[in-house]
């Protein structure tokens, strides 16, 4: 099988070189262009010394010339860069980007939560929310994958099989997910400049940070019944993985154990979700540098509620490892291809 040639625009970032790293390791794939900015003539090992054993092409602006030699762009870029490469695709050509651009529905969300005027939202029929175990089998019918956010994907797997079984009220669901300050981007030490990253917990974004918005798109689809949630971010002093912890009130009658049934079934056939048994104690370190989430169901002192726990590396499953698992079943690759 010929290989697929790609491009990766924002290769230096730390998503870009993560997604880099596996991409090399990927038999279907050839990386034909990396692309950047400031960092332009450089070579991407300059980034990451793994990648010298490599022969990797050097650091190129993009140009949309060089999409006729591509069959698959990603995009790893500041939020909006993405918009103003997808109107250049030609119809061969597929688009998964990592940022925003295409996970909000309306392009009215997307200047209420990121500021600024969607420049492509006639493409945004043409793009699919693609979180691989929920909809990645309608993947095939869209040019453009957009990869959900890194909390949402650590949030939204757990919950997503209890609203479509109506186990849980979804009233009063609280969210609260601590990251690894990569998750920040490779400018999150100016950005915090006034903060120890290596030695203090901070919480941001409180109430509204950008995330809320794909959440809350994403589990309304499953339920028809007032939704409610708070969501609260966390950096915490370590470099990659989301540990989130959701407190939920369950509906009458159901128990911890059908909880836990409920998604043993749910995802059995998947290879990345893992179902813990019950009341399992769970750390990032359980996940980093894989593509899986973990979750354990946990009881709390009250009969009615419960505890979800649910681990990823921010990186990999909630950054660059589901970016590849949507490329596989976009192209009908093994799914465990460079994963």
């Amino acid at each position: 099988m010929p290989k697929l040639n790609a491009l990766v625009a924002g290769s230096t970032g730390y998503i870009g070189v993560q997604l880099i790293k596996l991409l090399i390791n990927h038999k279907f794939i050839n990386i034909k262009y990396l692309c950047g900015n400031s960092s332009v003539g450089k070579n991407i090992s300059n980034y990451d010394k793994s990648l010298s054993v490599k022969k990797l092409p050097k650091i190129i602006k993009f140009n949309k010339k060089l999409l006729k030699d591509v069959d698959v762009v990603f995009t790893a870029l500041p939020n909006g860069e993405a918009q103003d490469i997808s109107k250049h695709l030609t119809k061969n050509i597929t688009l998964i980007d990592l940022a925003a651009d295409f996970r909000l529905e309306k392009g009215s969300e997307y200047l209420k939560w990121y500021k600024q005027k969607h420049r492509a939202v006639n493409l945004i029929k043409k793009s699919i929310y693609c979180l691989p175990e929920i909809n990645g089998k309608d993947i095939g019918k869209y040019q453009i994958v957009s990869c959900p956010g890194c909390y949402p994907t650590s949030i939204l797997l757990p919950l997503i099989p209890l609203f479509k079984k109506n186990l849980v009220k979804v009233d009063n669901i609280i969210m609260d997910s601590k990251s690894g300050y990569s998750g920040a981007g490779r400018g999150v030490h100016k950005k915090y400049k006034d903060k120890n990253l290596y030695e203090s917990l901070s919480a941001y974004g409180v109430g509204f940070h950008r995330h809320n918005s794909e959440i809350d798109q994403m589990l309304k689809k499953f339920t028809k019944k007032k939704l409610t949630f708070n969501f609260t971010p966390h950096l915490t002093p370590m470099f990659r993985g989301i540990l989130s912890t959701i407190y939920i009130d369950l509906e009458k009658g159901i128990t911890q154990s059908k909880i836990i049934k409920t998604l043993k079934d749910f995802y059995k056939n998947d290879e990345f979700v893992k179902i813990l048994k019950a009341n399992s104690l769970l750390s990032t370190n359980d996940v980093i540098n894989t593509n899986n989430c973990f979750i354990s169901v946990c009881k709390s002192k009250y009969k009615n509620k419960i505890v979800i726990i649910s681990a990823i590396d921010n990186l990999i499953k909630g950054g660059a490892g589901q970016a590849v698992q949507n490329l596989n079943m976009k192209f009908n690759f093994p799914i465990k291809t460079a994963l």
